[in-house]
């Protein structure tokens, strides 16, 4: 099949399921890409933790953070808490930067990931990747601001009102009336700009060795692995990466590395149109079609 046939059917495949979707794949050992509408700004969710990894990381390698130094983290205060981490504990806990890290980026704690922000603000955060010469993220504040969402203060069985609002309540532009999901307003970022950090992270680049080396690990700790895992883990391949959750966001960046030498970044940035919280049937989308864009560089 061509590559124009293809695009063509997914466009309709993700249409159908209600989504829609800004996807990119490049294959890292020859450049060749594929990908739909991947110049599309979204909101990223806690995609925002890859650059937050970057940023922190980068000042321990300068001696301005410590890894071993212990913050005291107060426990999560969000209406409805995150399923993991320090969101779910009831007291006031000491723990060290790097095990933030950990719990920031591989369980994508919000409140880990905040306490890393109060070391290091949204401001610089967004500088340093432009610093290494990667466009396309905007880093404006923290995570806090994410849980103030219509989603939080609504019961269970009333969500589908949130993801009705968030479906409803956008522009074409991306604009929207919840900040969170405003483009102009929110932290932001595309398919192309996660895979031309990803790209950094896995092959030289101005990102210190030291320091991707670290992130490339935390991702292939990630545990949420119900989104593009499925298509891209197996016997003879490795998954590395970090997933972004918020209303009816679903976004994965990551890295598949095959036992025969290939290397491929995949971003998956999505909206569900569906005004459901629950839809197991579109992270199963999500990764047909970025691995059907796979399949399509890897047998070219």
């Amino acid at each position: 099949m061509t590559a124009d046939r293809l695009l063509r059917e997914l466009r309709r495949t993700l249409r159908e399921g209600g989504l829609r979707g800004s996807f990119l794949v490049r294959d890292l050992r020859s450049g060749e890409e594929l990908g739909i509408d991947p110049d599309t700004e979204l909101p990223v969710a806690s995609l925002v933790k890859i650059p937050l990894a970057l940023a922190t990381l980068d000042r321990v390698r300068r001696g301005e953070l410590d890894g071993a130094q212990t913050l005291e983290v107060q426990p999560g205060r969000e209406t409805r808490p995150g399923p993991t981490g320090l969101t779910r504990f009831r007291h006031p806990a000491r723990v060290a930067l790097d095990d933030l890290l950990y719990l920031s980026t591989s369980l994508s704690d919000n409140v880990a990931a905040n306490a890393l922000f109060g070391l290091t603000p949204p401001a610089d955060v967004d500088a340093l990747p432009r610093k290494l010469g990667l466009r396309g993220i905007t880093v404006r504040h923290a995570l806090g601001e994410l849980t103030d969402a219509p989603l939080e203060d609504l019961p269970p069985e009333a969500a589908h009102l949130a993801h009705s609002l968030a479906i409803a309540a956008g522009t074409s532009g991306h604009g929207h009336r919840l900040p969170q999901l405003d483009v102009s307003r929110t932290n932001t970022g595309t398919a192309r700009a996660f895979t031309d950090l990803l790209e950094a992270l896995w092959t030289p680049s101005a990102v210190p060795s030291e320091v991707a080396a670290r992130i490339r690990s935390l991702m292939a700790d990630n545990v949420m692995r119900q989104r593009l895992a499925p298509d891209f883990s197996s016997d003879t391949a490795t998954w590395a990466s970090k997933t972004g959750t918020l209303v009816n966001l679903r976004h994965e960046v990551g890295v598949v590395e095959h036992e025969d030498g290939d290397v491929f970044a995949v971003a998956a940035l999505t909206e569900s149109l569906v005004p459901a919280a629950s839809q197991p049937g579109a992270e199963a989308l999500m990764g047909q079609v970025a691995r059907e864009l796979r399949d399509q560089l890897r047998h070219a």
